[in-house]
Formats: structure tokens, C-alpha cells, sequence
């Protein structure tokens, strides 16, 4: 094999080592950003720079040289830069003109006054910098220029994110911040691109020709670009689909448009973005040609483009404190200028304290924008790396406060309270004396789910049943997760949860149903957030296998079960019709007096209802007697209660779990405490002996009680008599 081909091939081996090592350590590092509830993109820059000089390179400074040598960097800044084009893109395609529809005046104010002052303070800090981190080859107006529009940036793929995690996207501030964004956006890159302009000429009078030539390309591309990608638009609606043979010409124009501003003297990511916007804002064809791009962009290219930045940002140059009081300088000239220019802005628009200063903080954010904004400026030579290290750092730190300052104004129960409030309740509306909390995944299947919970809540009038249905986004990034796609799906969500709530018989229990349905990262978290603000009684989940969990009890259901701070109740159906004949396997335990509680109630909702609480004993071994509050509550029933529950004693040799089973193929429903006389306690070494899930012939429902002091057991006597169907004693 000849040098050449052997050292080709050294090179290509390299790239795919630095492929794995990238790619594992960004998701690596995201999803643990993101259990600290920081977006995943933090996490990505962070591994990025964990693998250049700052860290790597500083702690073994051998390896880093033989996984990133200098000859494989060039290849390696190619795949960044493709990813960066096509992220670029898929940007444009998520700029949707329906976020420029809500109070277009003042978001025009707001985000011009947002890129207006922290400009303006950033070309004053120029003054400070010039002479400090910056060369002769760069005249002071381009510097100027740049600087001023790396601390105006705001990431609205960041920002768009915050807004649909927290359900904002048709609050008046989450169309107001998106709004603003979307228009700050545009601005900002129009900003950039004159700075580049002018870096590139190294005067503004050197740089009208070509901004001359980019106004006539954006006119070309907005007329005649556009009617040619409506014409791909009505190919597609005709087909239905979108072909590979669709998708090649549209990256073709893609990678085109890219090279054409490059030409002109912008940069080729404009042109990306540019055919991006102009996309046709088709829902089909955005939706499926965003899906088709996005996994290999985000997962593949553009953690490499992270690294590539990783690669120069060296925090070993800020070695003294006259270095680091600069970088705090140009960490608190972005926030301040962000901050104070988006509030004031705000404030003068007659936004109220709270909400200005929620936009203020949302609007402070970077990001991957950002990011991008710095490589070009230090692949143009008009900052240094010593300034583009201090720039990445404000990026860091900028996105990284975004979400506890946000959390801190406008706190997420505030933010909650407000939706549920416009979704769930009617202002006469009283507080519900029982409520059951009711997690549906699919609509389609879970009726018999509902037709439970509204069996143990009763049809008086204050009882509720909220059916909650969580509409789940994973991707930072992804489509999915954008406003107005998170919107679709919640419509189309809520058009089955309506389905479902029309499918329940009889009609006039239907008012007692109050569905939900949201948008959320983490299902788990939210369902007990929303629990906790509507403050359940019950949460009721029906039980799935879980895919990556030996344990039956385990997934999010388990999680549920030992996170959740109201009692928890999992139903396990097999083909429950009706419930005539009801199994309470007793054992004293508080769990287990959840389950009863859960029976009385059933059994006092249901005139022909009859229960029997189930003691298992060996032969001349006494059973176990009765708690003292269950045998109050006896006596206090209404004789037609009461005269419909049994007591029986089971004398068996066999174990006690299996004697339940047996029993349990002659009743309706079994319901069992989460304890460990029925197999259903976590055990020493996290395993769920879960027997009686696996084997019992009824459908079962598993309780959970929340409080490990206190009984639920006393609040049954506390049921009114409409509630209870019948006559007090």
C-alpha cells in the first residue's frame, strides 16, 4: 500500500475514533444537563470544550494530541461545517410568519430595543478591548461591529424550547417572547451580516457592494425562490408523501444557496438559513422533511461541530485576573444590556413587572446561536481566541442561568396554575371534595381506566376526575418540540381525549370529567406537579410492561409509585366489564387500608357493589384481627353498607400469596396494598416480587398510600350521604 494511501487511511480511522468519542460524550453529557433541568445543548458545549485544550489537553495533553491530531482537524472542520449549514436550515424551516401574529407593534419595539442597547454597550466595550485582545490586521469598526452583534443574539431555538417545556406557547408572554425572538432573529443576522461584510472589506464603504448583492439575492430568492419551492410544495400535497427524489433537490438548493452567499461575501450559512425561511410553511412537508434531516444533523453532525469549537476555545488563556475581570466585564455587559434593554422595553409597552422580567431573562439566552456567531468571527480573524474564549464562557453562562432565573420570576406552579386554571376550572367552580388524577397514555385503550376512576370518585356533585394526557418531547432541537408543531400535537391529542370522554356512558356522568392535556419533557415529574397544584386525591394509572425494567412494578409507573406525594393506585385490567364482587386480601399495613378505602368507596357508590375483606391464616393459627379504626368504621356504616361486606377467614396450608390468587378467580377486582404480604414491596436489593401482578386471575389494583403516618381510612366516615347513596343509621 503506498504512503499516501496509508496515511489517507490513518486519517479516516482517526475521524471515526473522534466520531465515537464526540458523539458519546455530547449525548453523555446533555442528558446530565438535562437531569439538572438545563437544555441539552449546554451539555454539548461543555463536551466540546471537555475535549479540546481546556481540559483534555490540560490533564493529558499526550492523548489529546493523538486523538485529535492536526492533520485529521481539517476533515473534521468539513463534517462541522455541513452540519452547521444544514442546522441552519432546519432553523429557517422552524421560522414560522404565525409567530410574527401576536402584538406585532410591541414586539418590534421590545426586540429592536433588545438588539439596540446591548449593542451599543458592546461597541463601547470595544473601546476597552480593542487595545487588549484584538490585532492591527482588524479595523476597530469591524470589531466594533461584531462584538455589538455577538451580545444582541438571542437563541431562539433555546428559547422556543423553554417556552413549549413550560406550556407557554398561548400565554401572552410565550407568543410575546416567541414573537419578539423571531423578529430579533432576523434583525440580529441582518446585524451579522453587515459585521461580516465589513470584516471582510475591513471598511464600511468596501462592504456596499456587498450588501448590495445580498438584498438582490434575498429579493430573487423571496420571489422566485419561493414560487419554485411552492411548485415542490403542490408536488408533494399531490403525492402525499416526500420522496427521496424531493428531498435530494431540496438539499441541492440548500448547499446552492449556501455557496451563493458565501460568494457574495456573507457567509454560507445565510443562504442556508435564507431557502429555510422561505420554505413553504406547508405542515406536511415541514414536518416530514424536518424529521428526515434533524436526527442525522443533530445527532450526528453537529456534536462535531461542538468539538470543533472545543477544539479552540482554551480557558488556560485567561491566566491572570486582569484577564478574568475582562471576561466578567463581557459577561455582565451581555446580560445587563439583554436584560435591562428588553424590560425597559417591556415596561414602556405596558407589560406587567413580572412578565417583563421573565421576557428580560428568556431573551438573555444564547446558546448554539451563539456559539456560531463566535467560529465565524474567529475563523474571520476579527476576535482572538483569547476574546473567543471569554465569549463562549458568557455563552455558557447566560444559557446556563436562563432557566433558575426564570424559575425565580415566574415560577413553573405560577406558570401551571395559570394553564390549569384556563383548562380545568370555571371561576364559580368549588374545590372538588374527591378528585382522581388519571394518567392516559393512549386514548384508544384506556376507557375501562376511566370508567374506574369514576366508580371510586363517585357522581356527586364535587367529585372530579381529570384525565391527564402528556404530550412527551425529548429532543432539544426537534421539530416536535417547536411551538407550533408541540401545538398541533396537544390539538390533536385533545381531539382524542374528547373522543373518549363522549364514548363514557351514561351521558350526564360526563360533567364530572375534566381532561388535561399538556406539554412535558419529563412525564413522571409533571404528572406529580399537576397532582400536587390540582391537589388529587388519587392518582390512578393503569400498568404496562416496562421495556427496560425486569421489574413489573417497574418503568414510570414504579417511578410514580415511590415519587408521587398523593396516594397512587395502578390498575392491571384483564377485561374488566363489570364490579359486582370485590377482593381485599387484609394484612394491617397503610397501603393495604388504602385498598380498603378504595373498596368502600366503590362499594358505596354501587348499590349492588358487595365486598369481602380476605383473611389468610394456617389451620389453628387465630387470623389477624382487624385494625381498631377499620372495626369504628364498620359499626358507622349505613346498614345497606354494611350488610353487603363480608369478613371470611381462609384456613390453608397453602402460602398466602397463592391462596389469594385462587380466591381471586370468583370476584370482579382484587384490590392489594403495595406491601410486602402480597409481594408488592421493593425489596433489599431493588427487586419487586411481584407474584400476585403476574398471576392473579381478576384484574387487580395495586395501592400506594402516600403518607406513612396517618390512615385514609377515617375519611370514608367523613363521606357525605349523597356520596354514599343512602340513608345514615
Amino acid at each position: 500500500m503506498p504512503p499516501s494511501t496509508r496515511e489517507h487511511m490513518h486519517i479516516v480511522v482517526l475521524i471515526l475514533i473522534e466520531l465515537l468519542v464526540v458523539i458519546g460524550l455530547s449525548r453523555l453529557m446533555g442528558l446530565g444537563f438535562e437531569r439538572i433541568k438545563q437544555p441539552l445543548v449546554i451539555g454539548e458545549i461543555v463536551a466540546g470544550i471537555m475535549l479540546g485544550p481546556s481540559l483534555l489537553g490540560w490533564l493529558a495533553p499526550t492523548w489529546k494530541a493523538a486523538l485529535f491530531p492536526a492533520e485529521a482537524l481539517p476533515s473534521l472542520g468539513v463534517l462541522a461545517q455541513v452540519g452547521l449549514i444544514f442546522f441552519m436550515f432546519l432553523i429557517g424551516l422552524e421560522l414560522n410568519p404565525k409567530y410574527l401574529r401576536g402584538n406585532l407593534d410591541i414586539a418590534i419595539l421590545i426586540s429592536h430595543v433588545s438588539i439596540l442597547v446591548p449593542f451599543s454597550l458592546g461597541s463601547v466595550l470595544a473601546l476597552l478591548l480593542y487595545p487588549l485582545v484584538s490585532n492591527g490586521d482588524v479595523s476597530f469598526t469591524a470589531f466594533a461591529l461584531f462584538l455589538g452583534a455577538a451580545m444582541s443574539i438571542t437563541a431562539f431555538p433555546v428559547l422556543a424550547r423553554i417556552i413549549t417545556e413550560n406550556n407557554l406557547q398561548r400565554s401572552r408572554l410565550g407568543t410575546l417572547a416567541l414573537t419578539c425572538a423571531a423578529v430579533d432573529d432576523v434583525t440580529a443576522w441582518c446585524v451579522l451580516a453587515l459585521a461580516i461584510a465589513v470584516t471582510r472589506t475591513n471598511s464600511m464603504a468596501g462592504a456596499i457592494p456587498t450588501i448590495l448583492y445580498s438584498i438582490i439575492y434575498i429579493g430573487v430568492m423571496v420571489t422566485l425562490g419561493q414560487k419554485f419551492l411552492k411548485t415542490l410544495s403542490k408536488y408533494y400535497d399531490r403525492k402525499g408523501k416526500l420522496p427521496q427524489f424531493l428531498v435530494a433537490i431540496i438539499y441541492m438548493a440548500v448547499v446552492a444557496s449556501a455557496l451563493i452567499t458565501e460568494t457574495i461575501g456573507i457567509h454560507f450559512i445565510f443562504g442556508a438559513f435564507l431557502l429555510g425561511a422561505i420554505m413553504p410553511k406547508n405542515a406536511g412537508l415541514t414536518r416530514e422533511l424536518a424529521e428526515k434531516t434533524e436526527d442525522f444533523v443533530l445527532v450526528f453532525l453537529l456534536p462535531l461541530f461542538f468539538a470543533y469549537s472545543g477544539l479552540k476555545t482554551e480557558v488556560g488563556l485567561l491566566n491572570s485576573l486582569d484577564k478574568w475581570l475582562l471576561c466578567l466585564a463581557v459577561i455582565g455587559v451581555a446580560i445587563m444590556g439583554k436584560y435591562v434593554g428588553t424590560y425597559l422595553a417591556a415596561r414602556v409597552s405596558g407589560i406587567d413587572k413580572r412578565e417583563a422580567s421573565a421576557l428580560g431573562w428568556l431573551m438573555n439566552t444564547r446558546g448554539l446561536t451563539e456559539l456560531i456567531v463566535l467560529n465565524i468571527g474567529l475563523e474571520l480573524k476579527v476576535i482572538s481566541p483569547l476574546l473567543f474564549t471569554m465569549l463562549v464562557i458568557m455563552a455558557l453562562v447566560t444559557t446556563f442561568m436562563t432557566s433558575p432565573l426564570l424559575e425565580w420570576v415566574y415560577p413553573k406552579r405560577l406558570i401551571r396554575l395559570e394553564v390549569l386554571d384556563a383548562e380545568v376550572k370555571t371561576p364559580a367552580e368549588p374545590q372538588p371534595t374527591y378528585r382522581v388524577l388519571v394518567p392516559i397514555a393512549n386514548p384508544n385503550t384506556q376507557k375501562g381506566l376511566i370508567n374506574l376512576a369514576l366508580a371510586i370518585a363517585g357522581t356527586h356533585k364535587a367529585s372530579i376526575v381529570n384525565p391527564l394526557n402528556l404530550v412527551e418531547i425529548q429532543e432539544n432541537y426537534a421539530f416536535s418540540s417547536t411551538p407550533l408543531e408541540a401545538d398541533r400535537r396537544v390539538e390533536k391529542h385533545r381531539a382524542q381525549i374528547d373522543e373518549l370522554v363522549r364514548s363514557i356512558q351514561p351521558p350526564e356522568i360526563r360533567e364530572h370529567l375534566r381532561p388535561i392535556v399538556r406539554v412535558s419533557s419529563d412525564i413522571v415529574r409533571e404528572t406529580n406537579s399537576i397532582a400536587t397544584l390540582e391537589r388529587a386525591d388519587l392518582i390512578l394509572v393503569g400498568w404496562h410492561r416496562p421495556v427496560f425494567d425486569r421489574n413489573r412494578l417497574g418503568g414510570r409507573v414504579g417511578q410514580l409509585l415511590n415519587s408521587a406525594h398523593t396516594d397512587v393506585a395502578v390498575f392491571v385490567d384483564r377485561g374488566l366489564q363489570q364490579i359486582t364482587q370485590i377482593l381485599v386480601p387484609y394484612a394491617t399495613s397503610l397501603h393495604n387500608e388504602l385498598g380498603l378505602e378504595l373498596a368502600l368507596r366503590l362499594l358505596a357508590n354501587g348499590e349492588y357493589v358487595r365486598l369481602q375483606v380476605l383473611r389468610v391464616t394456617s389451620p389453628g393459627v387465630p387470623a389477624d384481627e382487624f385494625s381498631r379504626e377499620f372495626k369504628a368504621i364498620l359499626t358507622q356504616l349505613p346498614p345497606s353498607v354494611r350488610n353487603r361486606i363480608e369478613t371470611p377467614i381462609l384456613e390453608t396450608y397453602l402460602d398466602s400469596l397463592q391462596a389469594v390468587v385462587d380466591y381471586s378467580a370468583n370476584v370482579d377486582l382484587t384490590i392489594a396494598g403495595a406491601s410486602r404480604e402480597w409481594g408488592l414491596e421493593r425489596q433489599t436489593l431493588g427487586r419487586y416480587a411481584d407474584t400476585l401482578v403476574t398471576q392473579c386471575v381478576s384484574p387487580l389494583l395495586i395501592t400506594r398510600k402516600y403518607s406513612k403516618v396517618t390512615s385514609h381510612l377515617a375519611s370514608v366516615v367523613d363521606l357525605k350521604t349523597d356520596e354514599l347513596k343512602v340513608e345514615q343509621p
